[in-house]
């Protein structure tokens, strides 16, 4: 598989990353192992994680996702062969995540606090990218890249950027952490990381982790030139739209297992216009003859400022579907169709 360079590190990272937050609910360990295992079988060394998952977030199961891959990385001695990321929670009300019971920060405590256990359910001595799941400070709207500006007022505890980059600058020194990065951060956050880590000579971001699909390809407005001319490649989540640009949601359907069916908590996607987009989208995959979901990862992978598409399933037989997507190159009549349908939907799932 294709190999891509993080960020301006030495660090090459597969086209395609296995995501893993189904890991320890909609999977078992046995499941997720399997997953890994195929992952890792066919060129993926790129596995990313959250001390939040699995999804949905809940007290009960926080921390199971690190802990089956800290299972496998031991029994299977790849460990070394790996390029693991996992993430801190930002500003947030859950009040779990933390032994006091404090709700999410990112200050020093709590921050230090979750890589040290972090670095416990993964089995290791070090993360390679460790990034910081979502900001600190109030935003518009989860993403932080909205369609429409809303006010946030900004919390009086704010933790300053530089003061986060700080802590991450001092795990890096420690050797706990090799590289960091973001997710869902926005342009001015982003360049406020990258002025900091120049001003005070203190270690850049290496990527930002972002919603980035047909149907939401807001990364382009003004993230798409922060990530090439800065070197903050994009490891793109949800690039399937959470499943419905596979097409198996569509009229209503409601596959056992699938993740809406389960949990029904995908509205942001629900959006007349959304569904409508998503029909359009699986339409042209199969007049073209391919395969809905390969088509949408297919498109994120050929994005100049993609570093790695991050690819998740619950069950064996999607994500060998999914793998198969690294090999696979649109053609520019594809591709301007892909356009067409942008110029006519735009962003209708943000």
């Amino acid at each position: 598989m294709e190999q891509r360079r993080l960020g301006r590190t030495d660090v090459h990272v597969s086209a395609l990353c296995l995501g893993t937050m189904t890991f320890g609910e909609q999977n078992s360990e046995a499941e997720a192992h399997a997953q890994m295992d195929h992952s890792f079988e066919h060129g993926i060394n790129f596995f990313d994680a959250a001390e939040l998952y699995p999804i949905p977030a809940k007290k009960e199961t926080q921390g199971r996702t690190e802990r089956i891959i800290g299972n496998w990385l031991k029994s299977t001695g790849n460990r070394d062969k790996v390029v693991m990321a996992t993430k801190v929670v930002g500003r947030t009300v859950m009040d779990w995540f933390r032994e006091n019971g404090e709700t999410g920060r990112l200050e020093r405590s709590q921050i230090e606090f979750a890589v040290e256990r972090s670095l416990r359910n993964l089995q290791t001595d070090y993360i390679d990218l460790y990034q910081i799941h979502w900001p600190d400070r109030n935003v518009t709207g989860f993403g932080s890249n909205p369609t429409r500006w809303k006010e946030a007022e900004p919390a009086e505890d704010e933790n300053a950027i530089e003061s986060t980059l700080e802590v991450l600058a001092d795990l890096v020194k420690s050797g706990k952490v090799r590289h960091v990065g973001l997710s869902n951060e926005s342009a001015w956050g982003t360049m406020r990381y990258i002025n900091a880590a120049e001003r005070f000579d203190v270690p850049r971001v290496a990527s930002i982790q972002n919603a980035y699909s047909l149907v939401n390809r807001t990364f382009e407005t003004n993230l798409a030139e922060v990530a090439t001319r800065e070197g903050v490649g994009l490891l793109a989540y949800s690039s399937l739209a959470q499943g419905y640009l596979t097409g198996k949601y569509r009229d209503g359907a409601l596959p056992a297992g699938a993740r809406k069916t389960l949990f029904n908590k995908m509205q942001r996607y629900e959006h007349p216009r959304a569904l409508q987009a998503f029909d359009a989208y699986v339409d042209l995959a199969r007049d073209a003859g391919l395969d809905p979901a390969q088509m949408a990862i297919a498109f994120a992978k050929s994005r100049g400022f993609m570093t790695s598409v991050i690819i998740g399933s619950t069950n064996l037989e999607q994500l060998k579907t999914d793998v198969e997507a690294a090999d696979l190159v649109l053609s520019e009549d594809v591709l301007a169709r892909i356009d067409e349908l942008h110029q006519e939907f735009g962003n209708p799932a943000p």
